[in-house]
């Protein structure tokens, strides 16, 4: 008999991608609509908070698992009679009983997060090394791939916990939300699953993460579930990973501190360093874990000569505290974010270039507000009633439906949102304590604001038009070569244009 039939066979490799697969890309939805067929259930195209029953389980992912868990077990037992099976073969069944393990671990995993104790021991472990022996240890069955049963149990941890960390850190149903959550999800783990869990786990901190965009647009929140989900080993003996990753967040605003104040945190310093320094003190990245992570936010702000040293600490993973000579390694990652636009900055000399090209390898994008609700304007219900809950708890739902009203009575509905989603959880505390809110820009209306006004008028002629959409451009982008580069002109075409309108 056939180890697998043709049917089986395509399941198991449809399983085999969607254990690997990025869950928050539209491909994943495509994976499981090819593995059930008519038994798909449609509506769950986006991994997001929602308003309405935001506990859902996900039906589509239990249906398949149901298929795989009694496929999985026909085939072990397979095995346990025949060992002529093809390495290709061999590769999807390790993969799909990695799928269905996976799924089992789950709601442990999502148990331990939530735990109050915040324990690090593992008691469900004895299980899940259980179900491992069962699967894999198969007397006369060599697997393709060698895995070791504690590494791969902190890799499904991790998986948990970044899929947690993401899913309630970037809210939304729009396509920017979900286009993010997929950055995210790979600057945790790289494009290539598989090749993650093979090596490069050990490796990421080698590459330092860059987000960029306008200010309150979630930048930290981003930083925080990259930290928050990065690999932490575990220890079968002891039966405990090796740090809390609630731990190993270090952010530092570099705009809210001095220069020579922000140096001794990141570096430390010794006794006698500066005037007050009183004893030695280890900087941040000292103390940083291997499994930690530093936080520079406001990295445009950074003085040109602290740059210098950053760049020396990303180069060679070696720094010296301020007084002293004595080498030390920083082991843990580094995650930077900017409002600024720094292809600007380097043009005009205020940030290294050699420090980009250090940062770039791993850039986040983060969209305006206006972006996700020009995609989708439902968004804003789901944002309003997010945002009530973190700040009136109980009265949640009844503060929720009053900003709701009094947004779309008194704001128009291509407002900009100039302050992104810190104006919006502003708006939203203002509305419940004095019952209204006014937006700083309410009395002057934007430059988009008046050109879409005078264009759906026809007032504009087409030089005019273009004219003054490339100054729109410019004055977001601060460069020509960038509002060249978006508008597809030449750049002395958008220069003469945006000189004529000054």
């Amino acid at each position: 008999m056939a180890f697998v039939s043709a049917p089986e066979r395509f399941l198991l490799r449809i399983a085999s991608d969607l254990a690997y697969s990025n869950p928050f890309i539209p491909e994943r939805v495509e994976l499981e609509r090819s593995a059930l067929g008519a038994e798909f259930v449609e509506g769950e195209p986006v991994w997001s908070v929602q308003v309405e029953d935001p506990d859902r389980p996900r039906t589509n992912v239990w249906k398949i698992i149901a298929l795989l868990e009694p496929l999985v077990e026909r085939l072990r037992r397979h095995l346990e009679r025949a060992h002529d099976i093809s390495a290709s073969d061999l590769a999807l069944y390790q993969d799909a009983v990695l799928h269905v393990m996976y799924h089992h671990a789950f709601p442990y995993f999502v148990e331990t997060i939530f735990s109050s104790s915040k324990q690090k021991r593992m008691s469900f472990y004895t299980r899940f090394q259980a179900e491992w022996e069962r699967y894999f240890q198969i007397p006369g069955v060599s697997l393709p791939t060698k895995h070791d049963p504690g590494h791969i149990f902190a890799c499904f941890y991790q998986l948990v916990r970044a899929f947690h960390n993401i899913f309630l850190c970037i809210i939304g149903g729009s396509l920017s939300a979900a286009r993010l959550r997929a950055s995210v999800w790979n600057s945790i783990f790289t494009h290539d699953l598989r090749r993650y869990w093979r090596g490069i786990y050990a490796h990421m901190a080698d590459f330092p993460t860059l987000i960029m965009g306008p200010s309150g647009t979630g930048k930290e929140l981003v930083a925080r579930a990259i930290a928050l989900s990065r690999y932490v080993p575990f220890n079968a003996e002891t039966v405990a990973f090796a740090h809390d990753p609630e731990q190993d967040f270090l952010p530092i605003n570099i705009a809210a501190l001095p220069a020579t104040l922000i140096e001794s945190e990141l570096f430390g310093h010794r006794r006698g360093a500066f005037t007050g320094a009183l004893e030695d003190r280890k900087g941040w990245l000292e103390t940083c874990p291997p499994s930690g992570s530093v936080f520079l936010d406001e990295l445009g702000d950074l003085e040109f000569a602290l740059q210098v040293k950053l760049l020396r600490v990303i180069e060679t993973r070696v720094f010296h505290p301020l007084g002293s000579t004595a080498a030390r390694q920083f082991r843990g990652k580094l995650i930077a974010a900017t409002n600024r636009y720094l292809a600007t900055d380097m043009q005009n000399g205020r940030f290294r270039e050699d420090l980009y090209y250090r940062l770039c390898a791993d850039v986040i994008l983060t969209p305006r507000l206006r972006d996700h609700l020009r995609e989708s304007p439902e968004v804003m219900r789901d944002l309003i009633h997010y945002m009530a809950r973190r700040v009136a708890g109980s009265e949640a739902e009844p503060l929720a439906s009053e900003a709701e009203d009094w947004i779309r009575r008194h704001l128009p509905p291509d407002y900009a949102w100039p302050g992104n989603f810190r104006e919006l959880e502003q708006c939203v505390r203002n509305i419940l304590i004095r019952k209204q809110y006014e937006p700083s820009e309410s009395r002057t209306p934007s430059n988009a604001e008046n050109l879409s006004e005078d264009l759906s008028k026809g007032r504009l002629t087409a030089d005019e038009l273009l004219r003054r959409y490339c100054a729109l451009v410019y004055a977001e982008t601060g460069s020509y070569e960038e509002t060249a580069r978006r508008l597809k002109l030449d750049r002395r075409t958008v220069k003469s244009k945006i000189d004529a309108r000054a």
